[in-house]
């Protein structure tokens, strides 16, 4: 019989279908003759394209909170061996990223609180202050006749300026109170927005330290898919130099403002706490602690005590200029290996260009930087492996 059932038809069916796609099968070339085509080569760039697009657009959309998170980013880096050490103690739980994160926040959170709150006290008595001189005026301080240069025209000046209530009234109705207003809304504003970038930059620390481990492997899979063994090297290179920038910046520069704070003290010098939080800040910038020392200086100054003056800004010198030259350079440079030179560039470069972030980004910017420069420039191959591995 010539008829076939339906079970036999289908069945050559299949056949047939599976003959015609091993033929299919034999006509496409192979994978690497794919790749290697210009078909290949083409959707290749345009992969690339793609991925490019979507990285900027997503930028362009986050970018009035990328400070935020890179801000997350470096506490992540720094407080990472920490982190990983209170981990193993106490065990991989949600807990322990929360109360991490939590006491973090604090270490920032407490200081600027004592710092507002020493500010809103000063303020009011600062107040007071102008309206009782506006009354009495401000009397010639006595130290004024030990001056050894200039004496008689500063003395001169105070006189006719100071002491004299209706030059200083006219000089406090000079000050015009519209600006005072705009420029007191312009704080309360720009306030309102770091403490929202805080939040998120807490937040985004509470979700790199949780999801840590992933992240790195993910981080290391991608760069060595992308740019090999190199990537991983400046990626730790960068990391290194953001440790050492801890170290280096924030570590001395309020060991800076501590031992000033011990000779505020015992100088009595007026609110020293408070001079000695500001010290401590601002000798986290190289160069920059001298100028509150000076302040400080300033108002010892004015209670009489040129002696105390005289101590605290030598003191102050002094242990800037060994923190700045010698105890700096060791931790941030020795990390990464870097020239003091590529280190000073790097901090004072960072903050003009990124503000009080680029405290961390200039150096590991400039960090990697000079990784690439000890690598393209070494004509030891030995040299090359040690910096690639």
């Amino acid at each position: 019989m010539n008829d076939q059932t339906p079970t036999s038809q289908q069945s050559s069916a299949r056949t047939k279908a599976m003959g015609q796609g091993r033929d299919t099968e034999q006509d496409l070339p192979e994978d690497g003759a794919l790749i290697s085509s210009p078909i290949g080569r083409a959707q290749r760039r345009s992969r690339g394209l793609l991925g490019f697009f979507f990285i900027a657009l997503a930028l362009f959309t986050l970018k009035n909170f990328l400070p935020a998170l890179l801000w997350g980013c470096v506490f992540a880096i720094a407080s990472w061996p920490l982190y990983q050490r209170t981990e193993k103690r106490f065990g991989r739980t949600e807990w322990v990223p929360m109360l991490f994160t939590a006491a973090i926040a604090l270490i920032f959170l407490i200081p600027l609180s004592l710092v507002g709150f020493k500010a809103a006290e000063e303020a009011q008595s600062a107040l007071h202050w102008i309206d009782e001189v506006r009354h009495t005026g401000i009397p010639m301080p006595e130290w004024l006749n030990d001056l050894p240069f200039m004496r008689v025209q500063v003395a001169h000046w105070w006189q006719s300026n100071l002491v004299n209530p209706e030059r200083l009234n006219h000089l406090f109705h000079s000050f015009d109170a519209g600006h005072g207003m705009a420029m007191t809304r312009q704080v309360t504003t720009q306030v309102a927005k770091r403490a929202t970038l805080f939040l998120f930059s807490i937040l985004t620390l509470f979700f790199l330290l949780r999801d840590g481990e992933d992240l790195i492997h993910r981080v290391l899979v991608v760069s060595n898919r992308t740019f090999g063994k190199r990537g991983e090297s400046l990626a730790r290179q960068m990391i290194s130099s953001v440790h050492g920038t801890v170290a280096g910046l924030v570590l001395v520069g309020l060991g800076e403002g501590l031992v000033m704070g011990v000779a505020y003290v015992l100088t009595d010098t007026p609110q020293p706490l408070l001079l000695a939080l500001m010290t401590g800040v601002a000798a986290m910038i190289p160069f920059l602690g001298l100028p509150t020392v000076m302040l400080a200086a300033l108002l010892i100054l004015i209670q009489g005590k040129m002696i105390s003056a005289i101590v605290v800004v030598v003191l102050g010198a002094i242990v800037i200029f060994v923190a700045d030259h010698f105890i700096r350079p060791a931790l941030i440079g020795g990390s990464t290996q870097m020239p003091f030179l590529w280190v000073l560039l790097g901090i004072l470069g960072g903050v003009e260009t990124w503000g009080l972030l680029g405290l961390f980004l200039g150096p590991a910017i400039m960090a990697a930087v000079h990784l690439l420069w000890r690598i393209w420039s070494s004509d030891s191959e030995q040299v090359l492996k040690e910096e690639t591995h």
